[in-house]
């Protein structure tokens, strides 16, 4: 066991994707203790677009709480495959910021395309993972063919299959093809305040976004 925490704690270890891996399942574990989908935990976390304008935090906190044991298997088989490999390839902090940011992405989708459909899991972050991956492997010179065949898959299955917010998953890919992009054309040391200032403006552009969503709900509920 003390082997195994020293080597968690080595520079190049993943803890930011084993740390999402381990908080979702703890989460489940939790909704399954309260009554899963109809608990307290999974309602008060998971988002319902009429209930942002006073309760925000669900745009961040339904990236955590899954809708079965399936759900929840299969995102966090994605985030165990790809959350390591792009972790140690960005560092902990960028990898940190791709995974929440594209979260929230997913979530603003679902709040201006379709406001009214409840969200929950982390496939938003995932596919943003996906764009991010891809940007930065054409930058490099990669082969992307492999990749492309991955992410039309998920998407087609996000269509095809009813009951899948594809809108979380297209805003997650969109927001995280951008970050991988502002990643690439900000390589250097000397351009880290130009990569925060750009990471900054995301988010600020995501919460006009919101802004924007929930403002549109609320005038559809008064009216």
């Amino acid at each position: 066991m003390v082997t195994s925490m020293r080597r968690l704690g080595n520079s190049d270890s993943p803890i930011i994707s084993y740390g999402i891996i381990a908080l979702c399942v703890v989460i489940f574990i939790a909704e399954l203790l309260t009554g899963t989908t109809g608990g307290v935990v999974f309602q008060d976390l998971a988002y319902y677009g009429p209930l942002t304008a006073t309760q925000p935090w669900r745009l961040v906190t339904s990236i955590f709480v899954h809708l079965s044991i399936l759900h929840l298997l299969f995102n966090m088989y994605s985030v165990f495959v790809f959350g390591p490999m792009m972790e140690r390839m960005l560092g902990r902090a960028r990898f940190a910021a791709l995974f929440l940011l594209s979260g929230l992405a997913g979530s603003v989708a679902v709040l201006l395309i379709a406001p009214a459909t409840p969200v929950a899991g982390a496939s938003g972050a995932i596919f943003g993972l996906l764009g991010a991956y891809f940007v930065i492997q054409r930058h490099l010179g990669g082969n992307n063919i492999q990749l492309l065949v991955v992410i039309g898959i998920n998407l087609i299955i996000s269509f095809v299959i009813p009951g899948i917010a594809w809108q979380a998953h297209i805003g997650g890919l969109i927001v995280g093809a951008l970050i991988g992009l502002i990643f690439v054309r900000t390589r250097n040391r000397s351009q880290r305040r130009i990569q925060l200032a750009a990471l900054g403006g995301t988010l600020v552009g995501l919460i006009a976004l919101t802004v924007v969503g929930a403002s549109i709900v609320l005038s559809r509920v008064s009216g």
